[in-house]
Formats: structure tokens, sequence, C-alpha cells
């Protein structure tokens, strides 16, 4: 039976990557978005609010899939509307593909704030978990998005008979413009006005960060193990930690950042300065850079999340993933952090996003 992939996000860090690798392997692959991209060679866009049941069943009503992947989310103003409106979007899209009876697999991907709670209580004191993270932990006693779309999955798989996965990253690393949360072109672009104005890259967040072991996410790794649990009997209808593979320090890696832009750096000094704060006033500087090397995108807010960046770097304790489950499954996926960062920031040279 040929398979059929639909990517929701296609967009995005991870739904970009997956969509890229599905091609490859020969899937049929439908990028479904509301502004869909056409910057993938063969892939099938399709134009969808995932909010309007209606809209969706006419846009997929010649589209019959095999394999879903979901790796788009809207940030609304409190974890209740996050709620609503995630899960909403969730049921939506299941309900409007089930009378096909196509559907084999869904795969969700969600994040580490299952284990470190919302945005409204993200790691704070006594909600803190045991690290490193492991899958069987329990979910935190606070109202949770992510629980909210996991559980649309699982009950539209009791009533379509579909098999699920569930794939937690850390941050991730990877290319993607206008992305929500994207710490790696963020520190990209502020590193690059740090080097335009002699600014001093310094060290935005917590001495715990700053001291403690670490894990990050390559959009290439989560793809690849998307496809991975989607494609693996023995991976279906489990939860999945997804990292690199290794760890490290970030004051051992900061400093790396900062010598692969040809800048001073500056760690920990016993205050947390913000990126928020740092980058505050700096909209009117990049768009003069952007201007001065003819770069693609002048829009800061369109590059850098530093709100986001700020989340995970002033986390109270060190945050580092537990894969075991993975591995012994035989998932054979590695990465090297340091190089994810180096591939990202050569990436966004090529494509005219810094200097």
């Amino acid at each position: 039976m040929e398979n059929i992939a639909l990517v929701v996000g296609a967009t995005g860090i991870t739904g970009n990557n997956v969509a890229t690798k599905l091609i490859d392997r020969g899937w049929v692959t439908y990028g479904l978005a509301r502004n869909p991209q056409k910057n993938i060679a063969n892939l099938q866009p399709v134009a969808a609010d995932l909010l309007d049941l209606e809209n969706l069943k006419t846009a997929l009503k010649d589209i019959s899939p095999t394999h879903i992947y979901i790796t788009t989310w809207m940030r609304q103003d409190t974890e209740a509307e996050n709620i609503r409106v995630n899960s909403l979007m969730i049921r939506n899209l299941l309900e409007a593909l089930s009378p096909k009876k196509s559907v084999q697999h869904v795969a969700l991907v969600t994040g580490l704030k299952h284990y470190l709670g919302p945005f409204e209580a993200y790691a704070k004191e006594g909600f803190l978990p045991e690290t490193p993270l492991r899958e069987e932990q329990p979910r935190l006693d606070l109202e949770n998005f992510y629980y909210a779309q996991e559980d649309e999955v699982y009950a539209a798989a009791a009533r379509d008979n579909f098999t699920w996965s569930i794939h937690r990253p850390h941050t991730i690393i990877g290319k993607a413009v206008g992305n929500l949360m994207n710490l790696g072109t963020t520190l990209a672009v502020f590193a690059s006005i740090c080097k335009e104005t002699g600014k001093p890259f310094q060290w935005p967040g917590s001495a715990a960060q700053w001291n403690g072991l670490s894990d990050v996410t390559d959009a290439r790794v989560l793809a690849e193990h998307l496809i991975w649990a989607s494609t693996t009997e023995a991976a279906r209808n489990e939860a999945f930690n997804v990292v690199n593979g290794d760890f490290f320090r970030w004051k051992w890696l900061w400093k790396k950042l900062a010598e692969s832009f040809g800048i001073e750096a500056i760690g920990f000094d016993g205050t947390i300065h913000t990126l928020e704060e740092q980058m505050k006033n700096e909209a009117p500087v990049w768009k003069k850079i952007a201007t001065q090397y003819a770069l693609e995108e002048s829009d800061l807010d369109k590059l850098a999340s530093p709100w986001h960046t700020d989340l995970d770097l002033g986390r109270p304790i060190e945050v580092m993933t537990d894969m075991s489950k993975s591995r012994k499954l035989g998932f054979p996926v590695f990465q090297r952090t340091e190089d994810s960062f180096y591939d990202l920031f050569e990436q966004l040279r090529v494509d005219r996003l810094i200097p």
C-alpha cells in the first residue's frame, strides 16, 4: 500500500524537515498550513484553517493520508485558551479525516513542557521534576495544552483504530522563519548584532543553566524519529523523548558559539540579563544590518524569539533528557550538538538570513 503523508505545520522547523525526508524516501507528501510555502520540491501544499472544521473537510476531501505528522500549535494568552485552541485543532483535523478510514498512524510533537509545566507555571518551584526526564514520569497536576493534545489523539485512535506516537523534543535547533520558538536562530541573530555593534555576547540565563548539564534536539533528528516511530511496530502507541544523544554545559557551548562569530563571550555574572531586555531596542539595528548585507529578512521579530530563549536559558534547574527508551527499541540516530549549531549558522548564511 502506498504511503501518503500529511504534515501539519509544514512551514515550521520540524514540519519542513520531516516533509523533506519523507519526499526523499518516495512518500506522497502533503503539507498543510494556513499559508503554505512552496519552497520544498514535490511537497503538495494544502491551505486550511485547523480551527474551521468545514474548511478542513473541503481542503482534505481528495486526500486520504496513511500517516499524519502534527508539528504545529498556536500560542494563546492563557493556558486555558492554549488548551481550547490547540485541542480543537487536533480534534477538527482527525474528525475531518475520520470518515475516510485511511489513517494508520498519527505522530504528535509536543515537548518538555510535558514535564516542566506550561508557560504560566514553567519550571517553577514546587513543580520541578527529577532529571534526567523520563517518559514514565506522571503528568503534573496542572492544566497543560500538551496533555489536551495527547488526549485528542488517544480518543481519535480509539474511535478510528489507528496507532500513535508522542514525541517530546527538548529545544529544537533548525532553520525556520516566523517560528514562535527558535533558540538557534535567535542566538545567531543576537551574535550577529553583537559582532556588528561591538556589544558583548552576554549570557542571558540562570546559573543553573550556565553550570548544569543540558541537551537539545536537532530538527533533523526529530524528523528521523517521527518517521522511525511511525513505521516501526515496536514504537507504536508509545511516548518518546527525542534529543541529539549528547550532553553539554552552556558555559562550554556559549564560548564555542561566540568563537564561531569572532566575538567576545561573557558568562554568568551573578545576574540574569534576559535577551528580551538585551534585544528590545535592536529592531532598527537589525534593519540596518539587513540593508548593509542585503539580507532576506529585515524584520527582527520574524527571525528572533527572545522570550522563548529566555524561558529555556533561565530555568532554575539543569534539564537533560533520558532517551534510552528509543535506543532500546532501535532508534540509531545521533547528532553532535556543537555541529547542530554550526550547521544552522551556515544554512542561515547561505540563505542570506544572517551576515
